[in-house]
């Protein structure tokens, strides 16, 4: 049998190497996502897709796997006309699909799932602006459904990635209060604010006495931003960090695809490692092929 620890302990002992991007690596298997259920829609009509597509990151060397449920929400799947108790029953399904791919291999392989924000259930890009209208008690409410059905589940922990703002973060945090799984808390920013504009110092803070809250950082941000909040992040809370950066290209909402070059680096995990980065990879556009990389030099 594989060795079990929990994600915590094993952060307290060595930097661990996230996958990458979902979504590039379903288009690399030929698969369309243009539809507002991205790849949340695969739960429904192609979940062995999404089990290849972490298969393909762990034999890339990835140690921890973020589920396929960031755009998986009752609210999208309920336009869809699925009922509430399927949808219940999708959102287990992501986390199953990650565990059987994590279990071809004799290492262990932990399994994160992924909560995104509001914005996403929206699939306006409204996850980069934050700041919905709504207050924090209402996004509570939208997301604790959510979060107990994929705690239920059984992940290792809950992703609460790609927060644009503050009231967004305190709402999640709220929401995962009760459910018995450790969680990491992920921003998307510019520079030194969210998205939203506020100090990313502040937004940091939130998780600075959290127990429940086993790492701190950023995500589908530019590479070049999170070298800097990996330090912050590190200094602001003295939790490890978690850094998993986009590739530098930008989504061109009105061609529906990416543009700009490839800035990510992988050599930068020497740099996060150092800074107090404990779980290191990639988001949007970041595939196999860099984790690979990422992950014989976080080895060295």
């Amino acid at each position: 049998m594989k060795p079990v620890s929990t994600l915590a302990a094993a952060l307290a002992e060595r930097t661990l190497v996230l996958d990458g991007g979902l979504s590039n690596q379903l288009r690399a298997q030929g698969l369309d996502l243009s539809d507002e259920l991205w790849s949340a829609r695969l739960l429904v009509d192609g979940p062995e897709q999404i089990e290849a597509a972490h298969a393909a990151y762990v034999r890339a060397g990835a140690q921890v796997l973020i589920t396929s449920s960031y755009q998986a929400t009752y609210e999208g799947f309920a336009r869809r006309g699925v009922p509430r108790d399927e949808v219940a029953g999708l959102l287990a399904r992501s986390v199953g699909l990650a565990r059987r791919a994590g279990e071809t291999v004799a290492r262990e392989v932990w399994v994160a799932a992924s909560v995104g924000p509001y914005g996403a259930m929206l699939a306006d890009g409204s996850e980069y602006r934050g700041r919905y209208g709504l207050s924090v008690g209402e996004l509570e409410r939208f997301h604790r459904p959510r979060i107990e059905a994929l705690a239920a589940a059984g992940p290792d922990v809950l992703a609460l990635e790609t927060v644009p703002d503050t009231d967004e973060a305190r709402a999640m945090l709220d929401a995962a209060a009760h459910c018995g799984v450790p969680v990491w808390l992920s921003y998307t920013m510019e520079g030194d604010h969210t998205r939203a504009g506020q100090p990313l110092a502040d937004a940091f803070a939130l998780a600075a006495h959290n127990d429940q809250v086993i790492a701190v950082g950023v995500n589908c941000c530019e590479p070049g931003d999170a070298d800097r909040a990996v330090e912050l992040a590190a200094a602001v809370t003295g939790k490890p960090v978690v850094v998993y950066p986009n590739s530098g290209e930008r989504w061109d909402e009105r061609a529906r695809g990416f543009t700009g070059s490839n800035t990510f680096d992988p050599s930068r995990v020497r740099t996060w490692r150092a800074a107090g980065a404990r779980l290191v990879g990639g988001c949007c556009q970041v595939g196999p092929a860099e984790i690979a990389a990422l992950g014989e030099l976080n080895a060295v």
